[in-house]
């Protein structure tokens, strides 16, 4: 009973809002303005719903984590944007810090903004993570092009030097180009960095960062980022079809 007067009572809003579209033009402007306000709450709650529907119907499995991990892995993790549907899709022309999600964000210097992004949905048999991140560049006229990728909070707890975290990439371009991927680990007022390249000769790449020669502080790590450096990204389609993250003991190998 309680579904069939849920139905019914989601026809009859239903049916109110289609009767508010066509009598929009006629309104008064105090109704107009009340009806507006009231769609854009209720446009809010729907975009939520539709999100988590999609995050639960699309293949794969949204927020599926089934990737590869080292021996000893204690810490896992891959990034929203190639986990769930972003509400904003993509930029088409990109500032110079354009945020994705609260996760990742591009940076560049290029004064034109001929630089799109969008997410876009995997459907490789093959295929691990749900969506994919397309960069498309045209005229670059600047002097770098960074993707950066901030990990969550429990990536530093508990590491020591005594870790490797490895990033592991599936990259697809245009243009043949150079990829560095450069982890960033911030302690105190300090930050270290580590730069691999990565081998773009083969679809999927993983790199280990050693974290044994660094002179961190591990009772004041704070943060760690990764940014993916892109060189010469002019005229290039450059995708990330999936980003995974992961930490293990050295002792583990």
């Amino acid at each position: 009973m309680g579904k069939f007067l849920d139905r019914y009572i989601q026809r009859k809003a239903l049916g109110r809002w289609q009767r508010a579209v066509h009598e929009l033009d006629q309104a008064a402007l105090p109704e107009l303005r009340r009806q507006r306000d009231e769609a854009r709450r209720l446009r809010g709650q729907l975009e939520q719903v539709i999100q988590k529907a999609d995050s639960r119907l699309v293949q794969p499995l949204i927020g599926a984590n089934q990737f590869s991990k080292p021996l000893g892995t204690d810490w896992s993790w891959r990034p929203d944007l190639w986990r769930t549907p972003l509400i904003r899709k993509g930029i088409a022309s990109a500032s110079r810090k354009a945020r994705l999600d609260g996760q990742v964000t591009l940076f560049h210097d290029c004064s034109q903004t001929e630089i799109g992004m969008q997410q876009i949905r995997n459907r490789g048999d093959k295929d691990l993570a749900p969506f994919s991140l397309a960069i498309e560049v045209f005229d670059f006229q600047g002097s770098f092009l960074s993707l950066s990728v901030e990990l969550p909070s429990d990536a530093a707890m508990k590491l020591t030097r005594q870790h490797l975290i490895r990033v592991e990439t599936l990259v697809e371009c245009e243009r043949s180009t150079v990829v560095i991927a450069r982890l960033n680990i911030q302690h105190g007022p300090n930050a270290e960095q580590v730069l691999r390249e990565l081998d773009l000769s083969a679809p999927a790449t993983a790199v280990d960062f050693d974290l044994a020669h660094l002179k961190l502080n591990e009772r004041r790590l704070e943060k760690l980022w990764l940014d993916l450096i892109i060189d010469q990204p002019a005229m290039n389609r450059v995708v990330f079809r999936d980003l995974t993250f992961c930490r293990y003991h050295r002792a583990d190998l």
